[in-house]
């Protein structure tokens, strides 16, 4: 596997491993460029060897706006700008310096990493890829919903250096996801009915 342009340290580092291939040589590009650059760099990167993308930049403005906002994200520009290139959009919710951690755990679980593309071969070697560093895959559907995890890291990265706000505190656990659990809902009732 083979790396470019991303910062080396922890999991970065175990992403960059050489001589540790997860398919048995397949090569994997991580770009950490300007996404108006990627255009460039994957087509020489295709035309070298004929691999995949794995895109963890978004387009993003002043004031933490998504460049991308009335269009195509630009995971999807990409793919249009290459053609034959297999996207894959994964690694751009944390900040760099989260990648050089060994390996990325927070309150005592992994990561989560958020991964959307459209090649089943290139999404299983990506969440072995995020697997490699020590976090856990999460399917975040194909290329289309790209634009979704660029807008989520915008508004994270908003709340997070705009506002000083905790972004993780935003959502509920995965028990509450759909509303209080019924027995919390029959307890909550209960209570509110001896009250008036």
């Amino acid at each position: 596997m083979e790396e470019v342009g991303a910062p080396g340290g922890g999991a970065a580092d175990r992403l960059a491993s050489p001589g540790d291939d997860p398919q048995g040589g397949d090569v994997v590009h991580l770009h950490a460029v300007p996404v108006r650059l990627a255009p460039d760099a994957a087509d020489r990167q295709r035309a070298a060897d004929g691999e995949f993308e794995v895109i963890g930049e978004d387009r993003r403005g002043q004031g933490f706006r998504l460049l991308t906002r009335s269009g195509l994200s630009a995971a999807q520009q990409l793919a249009a700008a290459a053609p034959g290139t297999r996207v894959v959009k994964a690694f751009n919710l944390c900040h760099e310096d989260v990648w050089r951690m060994s390996p990325p755990i927070f309150g005592g679980r992994p990561l989560a990493v958020p991964v959307c593309g459209d090649d089943e071969t290139a999404l299983a070697l990506v969440h072995q890829l995020v697997r490699h560093a020590g976090c856990e895959p999460v399917a975040g559907g194909g290329l289309e919903r790209a634009g979704l995890l660029e807008a989520t890291a915008a508004l994270f990265i908003g709340l997070w250096v705009g506002e000083g706000a905790d972004a993780q505190a935003i959502a509920p656990p995965l028990a509450y996801a759909a509303g209080p659990r019924h027995e919390e809902s029959e307890e909550t009732e209960g209570a509110f009915r001896q009250e008036f």
